[in-house]
């Protein structure tokens, strides 16, 4: 397996990553009445079909969209609730092996866990590295 291949942007997560699998964090309530979780839940749709697959805080689910899969990383039981770095952790682990099993080289996501969340970024870049170093897959983190 090769480093992980890390890149910072600035711009619109959803522009020009049509071949990179998506992910951001949401609540285990797929509320997503808020920021980014909000245009996904418009963009993508099919709550019940990520309800349905009852994934745990920790964990994550995910729809195919025409062979490249979304990601959605259940850090928390309630939208107004926060995340724990440890939650955030487990579902990041949750993704990677998903990624794996999968053939999914490539993910972008924004800088999950922040904003709404209120994780600090520093640390939140520190564990995705961690978690994705020598996995082959290569992550792109989007900020506006």
């Amino acid at each position: 397996m090769e480093i992980i291949t890390y890149q910072e942007f600035q711009g619109d997560l959803f522009s020009g990553t049509d071949d990179f699998a998506l992910c951001h964090c949401v609540s285990r309530d797929y509320n997503m009445g808020k920021g980014i979780a909000t245009i996904f839940k418009n963009r993508f749709g099919r709550v019940e079909e990520l309800k349905a697959q009852n994934a745990n805080i920790g964990g994550c689910s995910f729809l195919n969209d025409n062979g490249r899969f979304l990601y959605y990383l259940v850090t928390k039981e309630k939208y107004f609730q926060k995340p724990t770095y440890e939650s955030l952790t487990q579902s990041l682990v949750c993704l990677k092996n998903h990624c794996l099993r999968h053939g999914v080289t490539r993910i972008a996501m924004p800088k999950i866990g922040c904003g709404l969340d209120k994780l600090v970024w520093n640390r939140v870049r520190e564990i995705i590295l961690d978690t994705f170093s020598n996995s082959g897959i290569a992550i792109r983190v989007y900020s506006i």
